[in-house]
């Protein structure tokens, strides 16, 4: 489309040609050629009328018959609009899909605006969480649920890692999972999955462990109390039968230990946090598990080393924290060949407490790495027998973390060495106004 078409400058020519005859006849050149120019400002002005008039009100009128450049203008407005409507259709489409994929699925979907006001949702989130679309469109989701735990999941913002557990406001007998994911732009969906029935597996699976574990432990305390009878009983139980007997002890004690170590479990399982914090200080129960591990060490050569700023404490189960700390100490002494060395440091920095246990041991393959929290998961079943060593471990740290509101980081090179590392968020860490002596103790 041109500024001006050719019928345009004709039409324009031919009236200026014929306003300059008429004022030379006349001798008012300047004034004809004024109104005859005014008149077609005037007339252009009553075309643009016609258009705009058109233009709001499109779909009740017809387009204008309007010639020149004005014809080409309201082509060029019904190809527009053409295109805007296969556009809007298409993007009707899409969304449309979207709905119908989002209604099908089985969790419940709420699509919320920057500030957490609804914008869309579907079936599934008015059987769980009782919001209603279109009803409680505009509305804040924390407002709807006034779960604290749910108000600070939406105040930190999209994280698709994190996520809480709640009980269904509609249905007090579900268990729901809540995440929020990034979506759009500044946007989040809320999403919302019933993980009862998994949570009852877990419970049945707590309660047949802890079951088992009580019942085993009354025929152990018999069999290593006939044990200790037979070893005190020189009369009745030859000095060929000692080595038997100690391999029956041996077998007995790994056992009673198995036993300890499940119901610990069971009982970290029951809460995701600690009842009753109480501030722990690190240095001393560390400064503990140090002459453990130098213990679990003797004659082996190690070299163990402990770091520590006595100012840092934490809020937690002073109990749970050294069952942590000394599986993490304890299995980095046992997989160190003799003479290699382990280092223990307890630092803090603006991302909260933090205690690594780095060895120059075997190392871990890359593979096993993701696994080694898992129950009874083993990288060398039989070296892990040899050491006496249980398999539950390292399910009892990533267990005592998680109560804690921390993680655990695991850093292996095979043939070099692994760190183990713990880090403590800010609100778990008080920071006490002591000297900061850094204690260094070799073995």
């Amino acid at each position: 489309m041109t500024l001006l078409t050719r019928a345009d400058a004709l039409r324009l020519g031919a009236l200026v040609g014929a306003a300059t005859v008429l004022g030379l006849l006349t001798g008012q050149l300047s004034l004809t050629l004024a109104l005859t120019l005014a008149g077609y400002c005037l007339w252009q002005h009553r075309q643009l009328q016609q258009l705009l008039l058109w233009i709001r009100h499109r779909k009740e009128t017809d387009a204008p018959d309007l010639p020149g450049v004005y014809e080409e203008l309201c082509s060029e407005i019904d190809r527009l609009r053409d295109r805007h409507k296969k556009r809007k259709k298409k993007l009707s489409g899409y969304l449309k899909q979207f709905q119908q994929a989002t209604t099908a699925l089985p969790d419940a979907v709420v699509v919320l605006g920057p500030e957490n006001e609804i914008g869309w949702a579907n079936v599934a989130a008015a059987q769980f969480l009782n919001v209603r679309w279109p009803q409680d469109a505009g509305q804040r989701l924390n407002h709807l649920l006034r779960e604290p735990a749910i108000k600070e999941l939406l105040d930190a913002g999209a994280d698709p890692v994190r996520s809480v557990e709640m009980v269904s406001p509609r249905d007090a007998g579900l268990q729901l999972s809540v995440q929020v994911v990034p979506y759009g732009d500044k946007q989040r969906l809320f999403v919302a999955r019933d993980i009862t029935r998994l949570q009852r597996l877990h419970q049945i699976r707590s309660d047949f462990v802890a079951n088992v574990s009580h019942e085993l432990r009354t025929p152990l305390t018999v069999f290593s109390g006939y044990l200790e009878t037979l070893e005190g009983d020189v009369t009745h139980c030859p000095p060929a039968w000692q080595p038997v007997l100690d391999q029956m002890r041996g077998h007995v004690a790994r056992m009673q230990e198995v036993i300890d170590e499940l119901l610990l479990l069971t009982r970290l399982e029951q809460r995701d946090r600690v009842e009753h914090p109480e501030p722990v200080a690190v240095s001393q129960l560390l400064a503990g598990v140090h002459k453990e591990a130098l213990m679990v060490s003797a004659g082996r050569g190690h070299v163990v080393t402990l770091e520590v700023d006595k100012r840092v404490w934490l809020l937690g189960s002073a109990m749970e924290l050294r069952s942590a700390f000394s599986n993490l100490i304890v299995n980095a002494v046992q997989y160190t060949p003799e003479r290699g060395t382990i280092h223990i440091r307890w630092w803090y920095d603006d991302d909260g407490a933090h205690l690594s246990v780095r060895d120059t041991g075997i190392g871990i393959p890359p593979s096993h790495v993701p696994r080694l929290t898992e129950r009874f998961y083993r990288v060398d079943r039989g070296r892990a027998r040899a050491e006496g060593g249980t398999g539950l471990g390292l399910a009892i740290v990533k267990h005592v973390l998680s109560r804690h509101g921390a993680q655990l980081e695991i850093a292996s090179t095979v043939g070099e060495g692994s760190t183990f590392t713990c880090h403590f968020p800010p609100p778990a860490v008080i920071l006490r106004d002591t000297p900061v002596p850094v204690a260094v103790s070799p073995a």
